[in-house]
């Protein structure tokens, strides 16, 4: 099957290109009866949009929602929910000069070979404004958890080699790089402008907090809780890796330091990161993603052509220096979609 369909009881379906006509989705699984207006969708997707900052792409797309399907007189129907997004920027021109070049790090090449047709118009299906669509059911999914106590929230915690070291929810959302840490953020944005004037770009990591999640989601053997939200992180275009609780530091622990012991108040320590046997066990679940640097920059580069020939390039054009904190609001998205998925399978196996 295809690969552009997400979730089981809750399944969205995402469309359309970078400089096409629109990009979108259909959401199918929505209870009736949900009050939804486009603000609430649209409220998420001023997060990810672009030109938000001097480090991020200064195309300039207002991505408005609009609701096609699914909704009648303020409230959810039942039916397939279907969100649209125009592009309004789009510069297909930009790409004349390399159309018939391999970007490095873009999927360029590998799309040419699966598919014997590529679309060059920035990167087509392969470009981060595929997203869009992914924030905007994530708001769907995020306002039906919400009433169930369920909070998300992700920042930035390092890019450009510097570490936040506090950790201040009430600052993500007032610096440029989305970061949980101010005077981190101020040092951050310094590194990465100067990067940026050697046309050069940075990744980062992003880390993830879910809290209000009931104990018991997750499903045995494959589907397992943290297999699921893996691999939402990983359908991220620009994710190269995920660890949950103590992640990697685990390899150098010993089971004594690293088992969640409990006692009469419940889990003493949380290096799991909120799920055991791949089920949630109602602590916090917790974990990072690894962000690659932005594969677009304006540093001449060695690659070939489609005829296979060596070639110079240089990916000039409208591009994000840094694109951790436009990830933000696509990786709560995509743990929105995934926690209420799985409340809707856990819901059906026992009734």
């Amino acid at each position: 099957m295809p690969g552009n369909s997400f979730g089981q009881s809750f399944r969205i379906t995402t469309f359309g290109e970078s400089h096409g006509g629109a990009v979108g989705v259909i959401v199918d699984g929505v209870k009736p009866g949900v009050e939804l207006s486009e603000t609430d969708v649209q409220k998420e997707l001023d997060r990810r949009k672009p030109g938000q900052s001097s480090i991020t792409t200064p195309r300039k797309e207002p991505d408005i929602v609009h609701f096609l399907s699914g909704i009648f007189e303020g409230k959810t129907t039942g039916t397939p929910l279907m969100m649209i997004l125009y592009n309004a920027d789009a510069e297909p021109s930009a790409y004349n000069e390399i159309k018939d070049k391999f970007r490095p790090g873009h999927a360029d090449y590998t799309y040419l070979k699966k598919y014997g047709i590529r679309d060059w118009r920035g990167s087509g299906r392969a470009s981060g404004r595929e997203t869009s669509g992914r924030v905007a059911a994530g708001a769907v999914a995020r306002k039906i958890i919400a009433e169930r106590g369920v909070s998300i929230v992700a920042y930035t915690k390092r890019s450009a080699g510097i570490e936040c070291e506090t950790f201040d929810p009430s600052v993500i959302e007032q610096n440029p790089l989305r970061a949980c840490d101010p005077v981190a953020a101020e040092r951050m944005l310094e590194k990465i402008t100067a990067i940026k004037d050697t046309e050069d770009s940075v990744g980062g990591v992003i880390e993830c907090r879910i809290s209000g999640v009931e104990v018991g989601l997750g499903e045995p053997v494959f589907d397992k809780l943290d297999a699921e939200l893996a691999r939402a992180m990983l359908s991220i275009g620009s994710v190269k890796g995920i660890e949950f609780g103590a992640g990697f530091r685990a390899a150098d622990m010993t089971g004594s330091e690293h088992n969640d012991q409990m006692d009469t108040h419940g889990f003493v320590s949380n290096n799991a990161g909120g799920i055991i046997g791949g089920i949630s066990t109602g602590e916090e679940i917790i974990f990072r993603i690894a962000v690659k640097p932005t594969s677009s920059i304006s540093r001449e580069q060695q690659t070939v052509n489609i005829g296979g020939e060596s070639q110079r390039i240089r990916t000039e054009g409208r591009h994000d220096a840094c694109i951790c904190p436009r990830i933000v609001p696509v990786v709560e998205s995509m743990v929105a979609l995934v926690i209420l998925d799985h409340q809707k399978r856990q819901l059906a196996t026992h009734h």
